[in-house]
Order: structure tokens, then C-alpha cells, then sequence
């Protein structure tokens, strides 16, 4: 079977489409992974609507998304969209505008599916545990650090526990706080306390002490990971398992936060649409862990950084739903020859 699925977050829409075979467990084989940056959520903090110009922008990713669709001859879609889009009082035209350029290609397709940070939680944890040799009494807390939201699950190798949708993401905050270049020390703290305020808030629903494994997943954390690899390009194999302690990501977090948009461009393995905003997500990143190094007394020293995340997740889904396969786990095999990747790795 050839699934398609399409994840378009509050900076960047992603498409994976994957051969999936099912014998006991999924296992998916890439064979076209595209991360585009629309930054379709830009301003709707501000505005509470998404822009004519993001919509634009979104658009022109889907028709191109549309494109690859038909020549790899998908059998099935599913098109999710996060955050952003559960933020704005404009979200049909949104909506309508997607279902127009896929029905182009499947005319039945329903539309795209805004759905519950709940969900996206969850998807995100069965794509990010799947790098795992699961310990069956492991707790592993999955951080989706997106650009306008933060979903934690914390969950075994049984499934999903507990998750929460936060809105706090690094375009929410750059546009909230982070407005200097580089930015103060004022707006550093201020984009601090807001995130510990958050985390409290967190660790009343979720037992956040418990967390014994910590995966981080999405563009600013495969960044800052790239950073701290000291990587020349952006290289998905390297960044994907890696684990590194917590003075290493704090390190990158340190130079990322407090280095201008010229440094940052000038990075190797910075995505162009992520200049402007990993400040404000290496800062979210650090902190979180600073918190759950304290709230867990040290047991959390390290974190693994997994370039499997919801799309991963969507694509399992789709299969799961199709051969009612609803507990089968994901193993990543190998991409064939002819997969087709774009730079830039996880979105958010």
C-alpha cells in the first residue's frame, strides 16, 4: 500500500508518502519526504486569522504536494493540520482551499482534518518512540516543539498515558517576545517565565516526574541538535537517535538564543525559514529541560532527538485504519534508492 500524508503546522507543511507492509508490525519505506515553509501561522497570534499571503503561500505547497501525489500514484491520503489552524476565525477558507487542490487528485477527498492537540500528541508519540528497544516499564515523555504549540505525551511501550496540547511554539514566541537582534536579556526572561509558567501547568496534568526517557521531535529540536553535533550540513541519519546531555543541547541552546540573524543564516544546517524563529525555540527547548532535570532529581541528564514524528504517525494510522491493524508498531526501514528528500528535516 502507498499512503500520503500531509502534516501543515503554524511554520511549515510537510508531505510524506511511504510504501507501508503490514506483517505484525508497519513498517514504512520512504519514498518522498518535502518540508516546505509557509509560515502559515504568522500574525495570528496578533490577528486571530490567517493572512491572504499565508494562504497564498500554503496553497502553492499543496498544489506542489498535489503534484507528487499523482505522479507516485498514492492509493490513500490523510492531510492533518495543528495548531494554527484551530486558532482562527477564517479557518474554512483554509479549509475549502485545500479540499479544492486535492480533490484534484482524489475526488472524494473530504477535506483536511483540523485536529484536537490531543490527537497530534499522540500521533507524534507513535512516530518518535518507534527508534526505540522498548523497556515495558519505561516512561518516555515525547516533546513536539512546533511553532505554535508544544504537545508532551508521556506513555510505554503499551501506548499513550498522558498528553497536553500547549500554546507555545517558536513563532508564538519570537512574535510575543523575541523581537531584538539579538534578542535582550528582558525578552529572554520574560519568554522564560511564560514557559515555566507553562510546564507548571503541564506537570498538574501530567506526571512529569516520572519521565525516565525523554524524545525530542520537530524543527527546532532537530536543529539545535544539528548545532550541537557541530554538523557541516543538514544530515537527518546524524541527527536522527541522537542523544546528547543535557550541557551539550544547553550549550547550542546558549549560542542560538543569543546570536544574530546573520550568524544564524550563516549556519550550514539552518533551514532558511528557521532563521528567524530557533531562537525562540532553543530557548523553549533548554528550559523544558532544565525543568524536568529538576522535577525528576537528575534522572533526566540526556535527550534523543527523533526525525520520526507525526507524519510518521499519520502514515501509520492510515494503514492501521485500512487493515484494522490498530496495535501494530512502526519499524522505519530502510528509504529506497529513489526516495526524494528536501533539506531541513522535522518541521513545526
Amino acid at each position: 500500500m502507498r499512503v500520503a500524508a500531509i502534516d501543515c503546522g503554524t511554520n511549515s507543511i510537510r508531505l510524506l508518502i511511504a510504501d507501508v507492509t503490514i506483517e505484525g508490525e508497519i513498517s514504512l519505506t520512504d519514498v518522498v519526504r518535502r518540508m516546505t515553509v509557509v509560515r502559515l501561522g504568522e500574525g495570528v497570534d496578533k490577528t486571530g486569522e490567517f493572512s491572504e499571503a499565508a494562504l497564498e503561500r500554503t496553497f502553492a505547497a499543496v498544489d506542489d504536494y498535489a503534484s507528487l501525489i499523482r505522479r507516485h500514484q498514492v492509493e490513500a491520503v490523510r492531510f492533518v493540520a495543528t495548531s494554527a489552524s484551530r486558532d482562527v476565525s477564517n479557518r474554512e477558507a483554509f479549509v475549502d482551499g485545500v479540499r479544492q487542490r486535492l480533490r484534484t487528485v482524489f475526488p472524494d477527498f473530504s477535506g483536511p482534518e483540523v485536529i484536537r492537540g490531543s490527537e497530534e500528541a499522540g500521533l507524534s508519540f507513535a512516530g518518535a518512540s518507534s527508534l526505540l528497544d522498548w523497556d515495558p516499564e519505561r516512561k518516555v515523555l515525547v516533546v513536539d516543539l512546533g511553532g505554535g504549540s508544544t504537545e508532551f505525551v508521556l506513555g510505554t511501550c503499551e501506548g499513550v498515558e498522558h498528553a497536553i496540547s500547549t500554546d507555545m511554539g517558536s513563532v508564538r514566541f519570537t512574535e510575543r517576545h523575541m523581537r531584538s537582534d539579538p534578542p535582550q536579556e528582558t525578552e529572554c526572561s520574560m519568554a522564560t517565565f511564560e514557559t515555566l509558567s507553562f510546564l507548571e501547568d503541564v506537570a498538574q496534568v501530567i506526571p512529569l516526574h516520572e519521565t525516565q526517557t525523554v524524545i525530542g521531535v520537530a524543527g527546532t529540536i532537530t536543529t539545535v541538535t544539528a548545532h550541537a553535533l557541530k554538523l557541516e550540513d543538514y544530515d537527518s541519519e546524524a541527527i536522527h537517535g541522537a542523544e546528547l546531555s543535557l550541557d551539550t543541547i544547553q550549550q547550542s541552546v546558549d549560542q542560538l538564543v543569543h546570536s544574530t540573524r546573520d550568524q544564524r543564516s550563516a549556519m550550514p544546517f539552518m533551514h532558511p525559514g528557521r532563521v528567524d524563529v530557533i531562537g525562540a525555540g532553543a530557548l523553549i527547548w533548554g528550559t523544558i529541560l532544565e525543568y524536568l532535570n529538576k522535577i525528576t532529581e537528575g534522572r533526566v541528564s540526556s535527550a534523543i532527538t527523533s526525525e520520526n514524528d507525526i507524519l510518521d504517525g499519520i502514515a501509520m494510522r492510515i494503514a492501521a485504519d485500512r487493515t484494522h491493524s490498530g496495535k501494530a508498531r512502526l519499524v522505519q526501514a530502510e528509504p529506497s534508492a529513489a526516495a526524494e528528500t528536501t533539506e531541513g528535516g522535522a518541521g513545526e
